[in-house]
């Protein structure tokens, strides 16, 4: 599982980076990404990463704000064009589907796809908005100057290594038969016994946790949405020492959302929305603000890669180039 970043700048875009996007890319088997945000020239950027709009399958927007929206609408007429025939899901605040809705007719925009477009409402009292095979996503509001949501995705769990000495011992051979018992499921042999992946395998391997929070100051919600989380996607608009004007419009210091990352409990965090008074080079004396809170920080780049690993004592690290 990897996540790739379109875009970790605030507000506008600037010659350091492009506004907000993240997409996270699906382990085997699945073979298709998830898209976080989409501000304007996410399109772009995603010409420059090896994820084709083709396998794009869910869309999730964190608020409407357009450094996370402007570039949604092109996208999705793109995707028509670039082989995209399956379903796509698009889940957001109320006022995305009037938002899509509108621009398509004005524009006489159709596309080649089914296009199914959740709305989430603050108050609701469901905050699993897709629960499918292999993963689960819940979502909560956040603190922000409008509507704006965090996600959690929860990978199922997998069952562990194989014994193949065990599996040797009951007769089975190497085969259809493992790769049913790797994915979890019960067999049933020819003679009658029953086997289960847990009899045949070294325990069961936890699934990953990825949380990636919208724009927000310092909340409750945040916290619940990053408990124990592998990683932590938080914003990170101003430096430490500037908490005043970060919540005066919404927003959270590196320091902030270090300590977010500490008292949730999460793996890493990775930092973004980055105000464009900041350049790249600055974005050291930003990390080192938030490792004196929580050693595990990074600030994320435009066009990085970071690998989640599955193992839990395994340490994240960048995808190679």
């Amino acid at each position: 599982m990897k996540v790739w970043f379109t875009g970790t700048g605030a507000g506008r875009p600037n010659k350091h980076r492009n506004v907000t996007g993240a997409a996270l890319q699906l382990p085997e088997p699945h073979c298709a990404w998830w898209l976080f945000d989409a501000g304007e020239a996410t399109q772009h950027q995603l010409m420059k990463l090896p994820l084709k709009l083709s396998k794009l399958e869910k869309i999730f927007i964190t608020h409407l704000h357009g450094d996370h929206l402007y570039g949604l609408p092109g996208l999705l007429s793109t995707r028509s064009f670039d082989g995209g025939v399956s379903r796509l899901d698009l889940y957001g605040p109320i006022g995305l589907k009037k938002y899509i809705e509108t621009i398509f007719q004005l524009t006489g925009t159709t596309l080649d796809y089914e296009l199914v477009i959740h709305e989430l409402a603050e108050n609701a009292s469901d905050e699993v908005v897709y629960n499918g095979p292999g993963f689960k996503v819940e979502a909560k509001p956040l603190l922000h100057r409008v509507s704006c949501f965090g996600y959690r995705i929860t990978e199922s769990d997998a069952p562990g290594r194989l014994l193949t000495d065990k599996l040797q011992q009951l007769g089975i051979e190497a085969g259809p038969l493992y790769g049913r018992l790797k994915r979890g499921e019960t067999v049933t042999l020819a003679d009658g016994r029953v086997v289960t992946p847990a009899s045949v395998t070294d325990g069961i391997v936890p699934g990953r946790i990825v949380t990636v929070l919208g724009d927000t100051s310092p909340c409750a919600n945040a916290l619940l949405l990053a408990r124990g989380a592998d990683l932590l996607i938080h914003e990170a608009t101003f430096a430490a020492g500037m908490e005043a004007k970060a919540h005066e419009f919404g927003h959270s210091t590196t320091s902030e959302a270090a300590l977010a990352a500490r008292e949730a409990g999460a793996k890493r965090l990775l930092m973004t929305h980055f105000s464009g008074r900041y350049s790249n080079e600055e974005l050291v004396n930003l990390e080192g603000e938030a490792r004196m809170v929580f050693p595990n920080s990074a600030a994320a780049l435009d066009l990085g890669c970071y690998e989640i690993l599955r193992k839990v004592s395994g340490e994240e690290r960048g995808c190679p180039e």
